[in-house]
């Protein structure tokens, strides 16, 4: 059983306007909290490797994620691991836009989200139960890869959520209860 540390990417000013950003290839690197919040997180890890031996670090290959993790890595002397399947949720249509414009446009779909938020669809997007299924199965795959390790994995709010959710036998609908605070660490055990 691996010990996967989930680290949440730092903060971008996207979160801080409240645009949702998904996996858009649109969306801004870290500001400058988010760089901050990176380099105490990767202070705050070194201090743990003193007694946490980290075997490897895995991270979204969307930049916010990615910059988060180069931080780290400087830090700790890890080569960073990209791994798509990390990825934010793919919120297809809704993908940079302002969250009081999404729910103003698309409120019969903001409503069966409410209702339905494992099954329902953005516009283009992917559903909850989609991003689940993908994200558990790269942690599956790390877990396989590094038995009894402690690792390091950089990813997004609703992928760390739904992760959390498996790790603890909550149900997805629940999802939206367990998002993270940027550049906070979550310590799961993981078995493959």
């Amino acid at each position: 059983m691996a010990h996967i540390w989930l680290i949440r990417h730092g903060q971008t000013i996207w979160n801080v306007q409240g645009r949702w950003q998904g996996q858009t290839p649109d969306a801004p690197p870290l500001n400058a909290t988010g760089i901050a919040q990176a380099h105490a997180l990767a202070e705050t890890l070194a201090q743990h490797a003193e007694q946490v031996a980290f075997q490897a670090l895995y991270s979204s290959d969307l930049l916010r994620a990615r910059q988060t993790a180069e931080i780290i890595a400087l830090r700790l002397g890890l080569p960073v691991r990209l791994d798509p399947r990390l990825r934010e949720v793919n919120l297809g249509a809704w993908e940079g836009m302002l969250g009081d414009d999404v729910a103003l446009r698309y409120v019969a779909e903001l409503e069966e989200r409410k209702r339905n938020p494992v099954h329902s669809r953005p516009p283009q997007g992917e559903t909850v139960f989609e991003l689940a299924a993908r994200v558990g199965q790269a942690l599956d795959d790390i877990a396989r890869a590094h038995p009894q390790a402690n690792i390091l994995v950089v990813s997004h709010g609703l992928a760390i959520a739904t992760a959390l959710c498996m790790a603890n036998g909550t149900p997805l609908e629940r999802v939206f209860d367990h998002l993270p605070n940027h550049a906070e660490p979550h310590v799961i055990a993981w078995q493959a």
